[in-house]
């Protein structure tokens, strides 16, 4: 159990099933992210979101061993404090994961927080997002820590983004690490 507080991000995949006509791709499987908030019914920042993360799914997982079926991605929000897009990354990375699914390599996200002073602050807080003047989450690839995606809200000078992004893959080896870690307390167990 998380302390209270923290955000949480419950992830299910779905597939490789078949695909309805509409959405099914002849040389890859049709990835869908599906992001239900707390409460209520998915609106404009959910479907951006969506947007976001589906594009950085499809770019690690192999798709083309599945052609014509769809593999849906079901995201639920549990509480968000703040830093919901890079948990939703980690979530979506590990129940592709999980699911046994091959993927190029694996990724993570992280968000970073620019205060008004300038400092950088990693995985803020909600309050914390409030108060910065730009809010970056990166997705970055475990090889070559390469970035995958990238979503700026706020304003902050080209410096500033590379600063942001060079603490962000820092941060990164630090959850590959609680990546290897979960996959090999779960799989010692069985």
């Amino acid at each position: 159990p998380l302390p209270p507080g923290d955000t949480s991000v419950l992830a299910g995949l779905y597939g490789p099933a078949e695909a309805k006509v509409s959405k099914e791709l002849p040389d890859r499987a049709a990835l869908e992210v599906l992001l239900r908030p707390k409460v209520g019914l998915p609106g404009v920042m959910e479907r951006s979101r969506e947007q976001l993360l589906r594009q950085t799914c499809e770019a690690v997982v192999l798709g083309v061993l599945h052609p014509r079926t769809a593999i849906t991605l079901v995201l639920q929000v549990l509480s968000d404090a703040g830093s919901l897009l890079s948990c939703c990354l980690n979530a979506a990375c590990m129940a592709l994961l999980d699911a046994g699914l091959p993927l190029t390599t694996l990724f993570c996200g992280v968000t970073c927080a620019l205060q008004p002073d300038g400092t950088i602050l990693l995985d803020p807080t909600a309050r914390q997002e409030q108060e910065a003047r730009a809010i970056l989450t990166f997705a970055i690839a475990r090889s070559e820590r390469k970035v995958l995606m990238a979503n700026t809200k706020g304003s902050c000078s080209v410096e500033e983004m590379q600063q942001c992004l060079a603490a962000a893959q820092r941060a990164a080896d630090t959850i590959f690490q609680f990546y290897r870690d979960s996959v090999r307390r779960r799989y010692s167990k069985s």
